[in-house]
Parts: C-alpha cells; structure tokens; sequence
C-alpha cells in the first residue's frame, strides 16, 4: 500500500501505528514495574522470613550452638545471600559471607534488638537477585511485545484498507461514470457513504437533464439556420442569380461562422459527464433492416463483422446518423454486396464499409466531402449525407475517409473514440 503525505490513508494509518507504540511502551512500563514491585516483595519476604528465623534462634540459644542450621538456601552460597548477628563482643555470620561482596551490590536490612546486651541482626541480598531475574523476564517481555506490536501494526494498516476500500470503489465507480460505462454510481454503498453517492447521482441526473436540454437547443438550432445557408448555396450557384459570387461568399462565411460556433457549443455539451456509450452491433443490424427494406428493389447483400461488445463514445442518434449516411451511400452505389468490419485501432474504434460498385477517383472522393456536390444527379439525394457525417464525427474527434475497397468500389473508414 503506497502512502502519500497529506493522505488521508496516511493520516490513518501513521495515528494507528502511534497509538500502538504508545499502548506498547506504555505497557511495557507498566508491566516493568508490577515485575519489579512482585521481585522486590519476594526478596524482602525471604529477608523477613530469615529475620524472623534468626531471631528466635538467638533467643532459644540455638544460633550460638548450631549456626549452619541458619545456612540454608539461598544464604548457602559464597558472594550471595548474608546474614550476620552481633551480640556483645560475639558475632556469627552465614558462610557466604566468606567471600567479599562489592560495595553498593547488596539490598541489607538491620534490625536491633534491646537486651542486655543489645543485639543486632543484619541480612542482606545481592542485587542480582533482583536485576537478573527482572532483567531476563524483561527481554522476553520486550521480545513479546515487538511481535504483539508488529502483528497490531499489520492488523492496522489492514483495518485502514479495509475501511477505505469503499472510498476506492466510490472512485473507480466516478471514473466509470466518467468514461460512461455506467450511467450512475450503484446505490449499495456502506451507510456512511450511502448519502454522499445519493447527491453525487442526483448531480449527475441533473447534469444529464442540462445536458439534454443543451444538445436539444443546439440541434434545433442547426436545423433553423443551417438548411436555409445550404439553400441558399446551392441557389446561388447560378451565375444569374450571383454574377461577381459575392453573396455565394457571405453565405459561405456565414456557414462556416455558424458550423464553427455549434461545433464549439455542441462539443461543451458532449464533454460532460453524461456522454453516452453507443454499442454499434445493435445499431448496426436496425439498420442494415431499414436499408434492405428502403432499397429492396436492389436486394444489397450487407454482412456485418462486429464484435458485440464494441461501442463508440458518442450519443445514440448521432451514431445512427453517421452510420446510416454511410450505409445508405454504399446501398445506392453497390452492384449487390456492402461489408462492415469494425475493430479497436488504438483508443478509436475504425469501422470499415465497402461497396461493390463503381469507385471514386481521389478527386471525387475529396469532391463529395463539399455539402451539396453530387456526382450522379441521376441517382436519389442531397449530397448532405457525407459531409454531415463527417462534421459529426469531427465533433466526436474523429475522422472519415474515403478510398479503394478491395473488390474496387469505395471504402468509407470512419474512427470514433471508444
């Protein structure tokens, strides 16, 4: 898991992971001092209990008679634990005393008993009696509580994964609605995000309503003024109604003034978050349907080689247009047979239709690209089908292009992105 600073995954997880080394250490005070209160009550136990022991020998006589019988563990071993009374000029000691004992090293407790004469008892034990043991069970504590410390920071980091996970769902839910692969971010969401995705779809509701309405405006728009310049083109092409061409050049102006604008003001509405998927198969086999029935005196032969899960990043009617002017231009021309092949070129999708007819020259090819040039005034139309196909697709930051087919008729390639 990479953390980045200023995180909020970071941020989580640097304070799970400080409060367990403060728990740790804190524990680990803790129980250093319980050790070492419990070793010290042990040790001042066995001094009282020897206290206890060598006093009353004293006072029964039995210490001066039989000191070894005050000898036992632990105060049997040289250099550790001691004892020592001392009544009158007379003084009895442990064994252990035999050998000497650095200064500081013992924890001694003395005791005076009033007579006549007095007496004093002393008993002693080595410090290591209670820094070893403490200092042995402190590394294994210490050992203990690195794994403890280890396994919750594991535990931790995971807890912060998993809590944040749906946040990571929450994302890659937003990017596919902004790829358009889904139309709204799925409702089954933990309750605390649960409110936060109800007002990100209710934004996106809007934005599409917006949307609609934005594009419904625009294409109104390009029906009112478009057909009317195209007319007027096409009218003034008589050199007696234009002789200098001068209105054939307003009008041309005003047409490229008013394609540039919808251009830029329907590609705002396009680049939203709304921008649907088209999945071409489907649309595709509508259409090949239609066209048979519209040119059944023909009976065209159209084969479709589409994958079913291919789609164009573009709306539905759009998509429908450009395909059904390609498809109705190659019916027209076509001896009997129209081929559709579509496949992923990079991060387009190329979609390929070919004819069996006649052909076009380069010259040609580029001639009918122009809104209202037809080649044939013998055959049915307007001559908007290609150039319209080519601004939508442009639009969409595409392309189409014409050439050869490999049977010698034309070959219509239009790339949308996918």
């Amino acid at each position: 898991m990479r953390l980045r600073f200023g995180s909020l995954r970071t941020r989580l997880v640097a304070a799970a992971l400080a409060a367990v080394v403060v728990a740790l250490v804190v524990a680990g005070l803790a129980i250093g001092v319980i050790l070492t209160r419990f070793l010290h009550g042990q040790i001042d136990g066995r001094l009282d209990a020897q206290v206890t022991a060598l006093r009353a020998g004293l006072e029964a006589g039995t210490l001066a008679r039989h000191p070894e019988r005050f000898d036992g563990p632990p105060f049997d071993r040289p250099g550790g634990w001691i004892w020592e009374v001392r009544k009158g000029g007379e003084t009895l000691r442990s064994e252990s005393l035999a050998a000497p004992h650095p200064p500081g090293a013992m924890m001694l407790r003395q005791i005076e008993l009033p007579g006549d004469p007095p007496a004093t008892i002393l008993v002693g034990a080595p410090r290591a009696a209670l820094y070893g043991p403490l200092r042995d069970v402190l590394a294994s504590l210490a050992l203990a509580l690195s794994g403890l410390g280890l396994v919750l920071a594991v535990g931790a980091v995971a807890q912060v994964r998993l809590g944040l996970a749906p946040l990571s769902r929450l994302r890659d839910n937003l990017a596919a609605v902004r790829a358009g692969t889904q139309a709204r971010v799925p409702s089954d969401q933990p309750e605390e995000v649960g409110p936060l995705v109800t007002e990100l779809n209710a934004l996106l509701e809007q934005n599409e309503r917006n949307l609609d309405r934005a594009r419904g405006h625009v294409a109104n728009l390009a029906h009112g003024l478009k057909t009317p310049l195209a007319t007027l083109s096409l009218a003034l092409r008589d050199p007696a109604r234009d002789p200098d061409g001068a209105l054939a050049a307003q009008v041309d102006d005003m047409d490229r003034r008013v394609r540039h604008h919808l251009r830029r003001a329907r590609a705002a509405a396009l680049a939203g978050p709304g921008r649907a998927r088209t999945a071409l198969l489907p649309r595709l086999t509508d259409l090949r349907a239609v066209l048979t029935q519209i040119h059944a005196g023909k009976r065209p032969e159209i084969t479709l080689d589409v994958p079913a899960d291919l789609a164009v990043a573009c709306e539905e009617q759009d998509c429908d247009e450009m395909l059904g002017n390609l498809l109705d231009n190659a019916c027209r021309w076509c001896a009997g047979r129209v081929a559709v092949r579509a496949e992923r070129a990079g991060s387009l999708i190329e979609i390929r239709i070919e004819d069996d007819g006649p052909g076009l020259s380069p010259e040609a090819a580029a001639a009918v690209m122009e809104r209202g040039r037809r080649l044939d005034e013998a055959v049915p139309g307007d001559g908007f089908g290609l150039p319209i196909t080519l601004e939508l697709a442009e639009l969409y930051g595409g392309s189409l292009s014409l050439g050869h087919a490999e049977g010698g008729g034309l070959r219509a390639t239009l790339r949308l992105p996918g």
